[in-house]
């Protein structure tokens, strides 16, 4: 996301992962990087942040061509078959509770249905372990004794360390449930 204070922030990485229920292997990826329109530079603050520099975003498709992929990519993987059951787990309730409404109201795009329910893996953890990971994913992958994968706030390499987390957990016994309150 590219974010000045005071000013709208915006989405410039979209990754998911494909995690299989039964498994817990991943069995596709979605990844792109979404070029900012409110904000088309990146802030100093924001590449420190996220790792992604201007040339990852300039030239990419904007969140509304991206949200149209990642249609096409739940189609293509079966997740809109009304058969099949698919949850999204984020770290928190951010992203989906206000970062992509948020953004996609400001531009007058639609949210799918599909991004109105999912699985907080911070209250997942909590009630799994006892404990709140106040620091997200480094604390919840200390608590579990898993090497934290990749950049912390690479979207991409978030999703590897959700998935990790999630695998570790079911492993233990733990059944993952929807959090989020329908909206």
């Amino acid at each position: 996301m590219t974010y000045l204070p005071g000013l709208k922030r915006e989405i410039i990485e979209f990754p998911i992962l494909k995690l299989n229920g039964r498994t817990m292997e991943i069995e596709s990826t979605f990844h792109m990087y979404v070029q900012p329109v409110v904000h088309p530079q990146l802030t100093p603050f924001c590449t420190e942040l996220t790792g992604i520099i201007q040339a990852m975003v300039d030239g990419q498709p904007s969140l509304q061509q991206v949200l149209e992929r990642v249609d096409e990519w739940m189609a293509k993987e079966g997740l809109l078959d009304p058969n099949v059951k698919s949850i999204f787990v984020t770290c928190g309730d951010w992203d989906l509770k206000v970062m992509l409404p948020g953004q996609c109201q400001y531009l007058g795009l639609p949210v799918a249905d599909y991004f109105k329910q999912w699985i907080n893996l911070k209250k997942a953890y909590s009630f799994a372990m006892g404990c709140w990971p106040k620091n997200g994913l480094l604390d919840m992958n200390k608590g579990l004794s898993l090497q934290h994968i990749g950049r912390p706030h690479s979207g991409i390499d978030d999703c590897k360390n959700i998935a990790n987390i999630m695998k570790t957990l079911a492993y233990r016994g733990f059944i993952f449930k929807q959090t989020s309150k329908p909206f």
